[in-house]
């Protein structure tokens, strides 16, 4: 998989590939899996033959309730294809080429999208983390000042840069005083253990791998925190393309009806389920449960997986609180708070509304909710 190494390419990609490879057709890999449908609610008398849904994740467990989707056939009259795609911008510009219909990915790309007019939709925020996500040091580091010049492993455009940015100028080290280097996780851990960044932001079970390999080691940061929690800005999402959910939305219903009855089912069935998803995505059982527990329940040290009713309150959906200090309705301050931040990196020109790059009808119909603002 290539990597981007600068930020202009990290932002153009998704505009190149629908600018050129879906006009000229060149470089797609697949076809499309179904023709766009007429226009209508996916209407043909004639659909006996299952609505075929084209879904990329990359490999990290809170992703993986799609294979048990699957697996199980959860959701009669739904064919889902799933890719691991480890790069999530891979994922987004596949989209923008009509190659992709739905990715799972960190929740932070909506005002990117919006901004450089990128054809896709966050439909739903997933779950926010609970300490999976921390901030780790090599030995030397002893306070943040000592990083000011040094390099430090992020995935640009991706909530790991903000999350760090943050932790940064909250100890008075500026953005522009340190040198980000663009990295997905597998080669972050690889970047840390040889010594060629000096710091990271890494989820489970990454972050755990770099401190057993080096010993002396620090987590300054971590998703855990009560303010951290609170804000729920650390966490992951689902999007779709818009040509998706304008062409097929029934497609897109039951794309996001199976999403959330595997949830439900890992909820039952969490032992199987996490089996499941070690084996589809090649992690050790272990690895899986230090992510999303063991129980089906919230996990500190991990991450808290939302049902539908949570995902329909934090998108302001649907009446109802949510615990650690989240608020219904929470989507808009977090768009808010991920725009700005892109705005201060450069990767946005703009303020932008959030429902500019929010699509809010699949969750409504999954969570039973009659109003979709």
């Amino acid at each position: 998989m290539s990597r981007l190494s600068t930020l202009h390419k990290l932002l153009v990609r998704p505009l190149l590939a629908f600018g050129v490879t879906a006009l000229l057709g060149c470089g797609a890999s697949e076809p499309p899996a179904t023709a766009a449908t007429p226009a209508g609610p996916d209407a043909s008398p004639a659909a006996a033959e299952p609505e075929k849904v084209r879904v990329s994740l990359f490999s990290w467990p809170g992703y993986g309730f799609w294979f048990i989707a699957q697996q199980k056939n959860l959701v009669p009259g739904l064919e889902l294809d799933i890719r691991i795609i480890e790069d999530p911008y891979e994922s987004f510009g596949q989209m923008s080429a009509g190659q992709l219909d739905v990715t799972s990915s960190t929740v932070e790309y909506g005002p990117i999208a919006v901004d450089k007019q990128v054809p896709v939709k966050l439909v739903t925020y997933t779950n926010p983390s609970y300490g999976t996500d921390k901030i780790i040091v090599r030995p030397e580091i002893t306070a943040a000042a000592d990083l000011v010049g040094k390099k430090i492993a992020v995935l640009e455009g991706g909530l790991t840069q903000i999350f760090m940015g943050m932790w940064l100028e909250e100890n008075g080290v500026g953005i522009d005083q340190v040198e980000f280097v663009n990295v997905i996780m597998d080669e972050a851990v690889g970047a840390m253990l040889g010594g060629d960044v000096a710091a990271g932001e890494f989820w489970e079970p990454f972050g755990g791998k770099v401190l057993a390999g080096m010993p002396g080691a620090r987590v300054v940061a971590d998703s855990s925190e009560e303010a951290r929690i609170a804000s729920a800005l650390l966490g992951d999402g689902m999007y779709m393309s818009t040509a998706f959910l304008e062409q097929r939305p029934r497609a897109a219903e039951l794309a996001m009806q199976a999403y959330f009855a595997a949830v439900d089912w890992w909820k039952a069935n969490p032992e199987e389920g996490n089996r499941i998803i070690a084996d589809a995505i090649r992690f050790s059982v272990e690895d899986v449960e230090t992510v999303i527990g063991k129980d089906g329940n919230m996990l500190k040290g991990g991450v808290w997986v939302f049902d539908r009713n949570e995902a329909a309150r934090f998108m302001g959906l649907v009446p109802g609180e949510l615990p650690l200090g989240m608020r219904n309705g929470q989507i808009a301050d977090h768009w808010k708070t991920t725009n700005e931040w892109w705005v201060r990196f450069g990767q946005a020109g703009a303020m932008h509304d959030w429902h500019e790059g929010v699509a809010l009808a699949p969750l409504a119909a999954a969570a039973g909710a009659v109003d979709t603002p």
